[in-house]
């Protein structure tokens, strides 16, 4: 089964009151558009996950996020029978320092929302099956099996 490379980065940052936000956007274009998405996208040829974590932070929303500085929180194997072709191989980061303030960009209009109250309704319905646990320190190595309208969860295996 082939999957496409791909990564998301998590933003995350403590507040006074002892609460965390993370840095999540309304997706402006192409796949998701409308969608509530974490930053990322895509691995380039020759780029490593990492780097392309990096790469895709800064390009949606200006902010530097240096490789030492991302934290591993695993893989989420998606996968879709009804269209093979948008299997998704994605490796998640999680980052507690970067360099800027999130801006919005062409792709991705960000948004700091609270990791204990996320707006899973806005979002794609496999995010609540695995992004609370990647935020709170799991290392994931799952897999999430859409079902044919290629939007809802069929099953989620833990491996």
């Amino acid at each position: 089964m082939h999957f496409t490379p791909v990564t998301l980065c998590f933003l995350v940052r403590d507040l006074p009151d002892g609460g965390r936000v993370v840095l999540l956007g309304q997706k402006k274009t192409g796949f998701g558009a409308g969608k509530v998405v974490g930053l990322g996208g895509h691995v380039e040829p020759g780029e490593s996950d990492a780097e392309a974590a990096c790469r895709e932070v800064f390009e949606e929303s200006g902010v530097t996020v240096r490789e030492a500085d991302l934290a591993d929180a695993g893989t989420v194997r998606f996968v879709f029978p009804a269209r093979p072709e948008w299997n998704m191989r994605t490796r998640l980061f999680v980052a507690t320092r970067w360099d800027g303030e999130p801006q919005e960009s062409l792709e991705i209009a960000p948004e700091w929302f609270a990791v204990d109250n996320l707006p899973v309704e806005r979002m794609w319905q496999d995010a609540e099956h695995w992004l609370p646990m990647a935020l709170g320190g799991t290392v994931l190595d799952i897999d999430v099996v859409l079902n044919d309208d290629n939007t809802t969860v069929s099953h989620v295996t833990h491996r």
